[in-house]
């Protein structure tokens, strides 16, 4: 059994690992990288540029410093666009759609009401935090936190617990589920870069995200609920629950629908650990079922007639409602796949050998410095993805010779990284601080400290899991 937390790349780095050759000497293409990184980070940070652009730069700042001509720099911008749009677009797309689906229908609402309906007072932070991991096992963060605030205001004015108390532990869950479980685009991004399984991270996700849900929700919800006190404001006092559609479909019906792509690409992973013959029938089934795109597939036209069918809707609503959640996404899929450009860049420069050979020599764990540059990036720019394009694009040549587990442990050091200290750079921070009506000192004392006490609890978790896997 290999260990990740010793001197990992000692042993990691294969003899026979293929990278490209470092196309400048070593210090020119140091430069390049950082320059590469300052460009984006200043124009995110500084100019207020797209993050689809500065990562346009900051691909050809590294190109150009490192001495590459003009056309082979664009062909390896290009290939790298073009093979993250193929691999991770379509399941965005996907993931969006069922998304709308289940926000539309009510199921949402539905789920939210039966959870926080049989919990005592006592237990409605650990409620809530339940509801923030399921409502964000399938939705991006920006659109469950619009989803559960008015569910967050109505318990909070209820119970009398208070608005922190009560809404922390649902953001610590969305936060969670965003940096830790596919099919978010951070961690696609990276499954994608690092050539890790899908399933095994996805299973590792979830077992890293519930203790991280657990310390960072309901746990410090509790404290920062005692040092910060902020009225419920008076939106969204209808019942949550009224919404388009002519009725909820039913909490079961709603679940399974939520819960069908995770279990058939956890299928699919469980098929390849315990069944060793690929021509066996079941792993064969298992597999197709399984793949990624095949999985949010099956659940985007299942939740068609659960969700959709289920609450009411005609098909040329449900037309509609898919259709309406394309749109919302372009931005996204446009700075992921720039993000692949820019990492091939980093790639064909040579700058991941150069790494490589680096840390045979230093004795730091794999797993730390995925989540000291994850952490670093996104204290920069704000952004968790490119937090998590950037970190990925640079640790590429570190992660050959490493098990499936392994590489799936150094995706989650990267997520864990990419959540750290929002503050003022980011546009979840000031979400927050607008939705709960909090001045920026008090949402610095709440909302940036959970996703610091997230990201390093989830490092403590992935470092554990380092020890036995």
């Amino acid at each position: 059994m290999t260990t990740l937390l010793a001197n990992p790349t000692l042993t990691v780095l294969a003899a026979d690992t293929e990278l490209p050759e470092p196309v400048a000497p070593g210090w020119q293409l140091i430069v390049a990288a950082l320059a590469g990184i300052a460009v984006i980070v200043v124009a995110i940070t500084l100019a207020k540029v797209h993050p689809f652009l500065a990562l346009i730069g900051g691909a050809a700042t590294v190109g150009i410093v490192a001495g590459e001509s003009i056309p082979t720099l664009l062909d390896s911008f290009t290939e790298g666009f073009g093979t993250t749009a193929a691999g991770v677009g379509i399941l965005i797309a996907l993931g969006a759609m069922f998304a709308k689906l289940l926000a539309d229908s009510g199921g949402a609402d539905e789920i939210v009401d039966t959870i926080v309906g049989h919990a005592s007072p006592r237990m409605l932070p650990w409620a809530m935090a339940l509801v923030g991991a399921i409502i964000g096992l399938p939705m991006f963060f920006e659109i469950g936190l619009v989803l559960l605030m008015p569910v967050i205001y109505l318990v909070a004015r209820r119970s009398g617990l208070g608005l922190i108390v009560i809404g922390i532990p649902a953001l610590a869950g969305l936060s969670a589920m965003h940096g830790f479980v596919p099919p978010h685009p951070g961690p696609l991004v990276a499954i994608d870069a690092l050539g890790a399984d899908l399933g095994t991270t996805l299973a590792l996700g979830v077992l890293v995200a519930i203790p991280t849900i657990v310390v960072a929700g309901p746990l410090f919800g509790t404290l920062a609920g005692r040092w910060v006190t902020v009225p419920i404001p008076e939106t969204f006092d209808a019942d949550p629950g009224d919404g388009p559609t002519t009725r909820r479909p039913g909490f079961g019906i709603t679940m399974f629908s939520v819960l069908l792509p995770v279990v058939l690409m956890l299928g699919k992973a469980l098929a390849e650990i315990f069944v060793d013959d690929e021509n066996q029938p079941v792993r064969q089934v298992l597999d197709v079922l399984g793949t990624p795109v095949i999985a949010l597939l099956i659940a985007v036209v299942v939740a068609m007639f659960t969700l959709g069918r289920g609450s009411g809707m005609d098909r040329e609503t449900i037309s509609k409602c898919t259709g309406a959640a394309l749109p919302a996404i372009a931005g996204i899929l446009l700075i992921v796949a720039a993000g692949g450009g820019f990492k091939q860049v980093l790639v064909d420069t040579g700058i991941g050998t150069l790494l490589a050979d680096w840390a045979k020599d230093v004795n730091i764990s794999v797993l730390l410095l995925a989540w000291i540059l994850a952490a670093l990036i996104r204290l920069a720019t704000g952004s968790a993805t490119v937090a998590t394009i950037t970190a990925s694009s640079l640790m590429l040549g570190l992660v050959d010779g490493l098990s499936a587990g392994e590489v799936s442990l150094v995706v989650l050091a990267i997520g864990a990284g990419s959540v750290f200290l929002s503050h003022v750079n980011d546009a979840g921070f000031w979400l927050v601080k607008e939705y709960f009506g909090m001045t920026v000192g008090q949402t610095f004392k709440t909302w940036s400290m959970m996703e610091t006490v997230l990201s390093v609890t989830g490092l403590i978790v992935v470092l554990l899991l380092g020890l036995v896997i």
